[in-house]
């Protein structure tokens, strides 16, 4: 049971739900998020609104009066929208009856677990991870299984021996979270095949968070200005669920607009699955993403040179000599490691005491980010620099 939830035992309540674990980021980013002055770099998101455009089609959508029951799957024009975007990105051909329209990345991460796994069952996450994978597993009855992947001078690796090890006759799926959040890790195509080949021989599913996927920095990966995708390497009958959402993309984390990638004879047991959690995306909402989808190039543009330059930025923090920073290959976070660091939760709350920085606890994408951080930095250069100069100033008081 999750030790800070306490619920009398007469409510008998389903284990499921007192298990769902707390958020760490959502405590640190609780305590501070009202603080005067803090430069708040704990969440996954950016520092601008969402651009007009975007607004401009939802509110539309409102005047045309779109604001009754819709499709379960989504509307027509987002689901053709996001086979567009697909095939631009990807360069092929893409079925819109891929794709399922979700209220964020969140429901959609939920259904494909819903799918795949269940009481008894286990799924396999590297971690560090984001910690709602392990939240939306539970909450399905299901147990994750962390597997922590190794770590050097050149950054994090996934261990594949010790992946394929962890496999056991109740393992249903794999997680894959490339580029990922927290570490910045980016898989390669080798990478991709060998989690695919491994996921063939045992029969499990792979859910893909491929989310980061145009955040990419390292040159030797870049496919096409992104990052390479299980899309390289799959055939149509591999077992592969890919969650995506608007949010990092276009600035929407505020909308809960995602969507599902899955074959298409899925199809009715999605539509079902969105009707009991949601009964459909509100349809101008899905307005607003396709406006993000069809003019949102350039911003998105804008938003990748923003986070490699934020990237240079908090690379300067590596030069207190307390912390370790392998420079990440995607996404827009730092993973900072800080030597002599006891608890990564009590060092974030000091941040914020002390020298006004909100960073996320690296305990909170499991206990291989003990003694880490998680910094955002897909934020103004002005904010970062500050942020910097204020935790060099701290870093040697709060490990002294």
């Amino acid at each position: 049971m999750n030790a800070s939830v306490s619920i009398p035992s007469t409510f008998n309540l389903r284990a499921e739900a007192l298990q769902a674990p707390t958020s760490g980021i959502v405590d640190v980013f609780s305590y501070g998020r009202n603080k005067p002055g803090i430069i708040p770099l704990w969440v996954g998101e950016g520092d601008l609104s969402t651009p007009s455009f975007i607004c401009d089609a939802a509110t539309r959508s409102l005047q045309d009066g779109e604001t009754f029951y819709t499709y379960q799957r989504g509307i027509p024009d987002l689901r053709q929208a996001i086979a567009r975007y697909h095939e631009r990105v990807y360069r092929k051909t893409f079925d819109p009856e891929r794709f399922f329209v979700t209220s964020g990345g969140m429901p959609a991460m939920q259904i494909a677990f819903r799918m795949v796994c269940g009481n008894g069952d286990e799924v396999l996450i590297p971690t560090p991870a984001w910690p709602n994978f392990a939240g939306a597993i539970t909450i399905a009855g299901a147990r994750p299984v962390a597997v922590p992947m190794n770590i050097d001078a050149k950054g994090w690796h996934l261990d594949f021996e010790r992946l394929e090890k962890s496999i056991t006759p109740r393992t249903r799926a794999v997680v894959l979270n490339s580029p990922s959040n927290p570490t910045g890790w980016t898989a390669s195509h080798d990478d991709l095949r060998a989690v695919l080949d491994m996921a063939r021989k045992h029969g499990l599913w792979i859910v893909a968070d491929e989310i980061y996927g145009r955040f990419i920095h390292d040159p030797a990966l870049t496919v096409d200005g992104r990052a390479p995708s299980f899309r390289d390497v799959m055939e149509p009958e591999d077992r592969i669920l890919f969650i995506q959402t608007f949010s990092k993309n276009w600035a929407m984390t505020g909308w809960r607009l995602g969507w599902l990638e899955a074959p298409p004879v899925m199809g009715q047991v999605i539509e079902n699955l969105v009707q009991y959690q949601t009964s459909g995306t509100p349809t101008f909402i899905q307005r607003a993403g396709v406006a993000a989808i069809e003019q949102g190039e350039d911003f998105l543009a804008d938003q990748i040179v923003k986070a490699k330059r934020g990237r240079e930025i908090v690379k300067k923090l590596a030069e207190t000599g307390l912390v370790e920073l392998p420079p990440p290959n995607g996404a827009f976070y730092a993973f900072l490691k800080i030597k002599g660091a006891k608890s990564s939760k009590g060092i974030a709350f000091r941040l914020i005491d002390e020298a006004n920085v909100g960073l996320a606890p690296g305990n909170a994408f499991g206990d291989a980010g003990e003694g880490y951080l998680r910094l955002c930095y897909l934020r103004r250069a002005e904010d970062l620099e500050e942020a910097v100069k204020r935790i060099h100033a701290a870093l040697p008081r709060l490990i002294a």
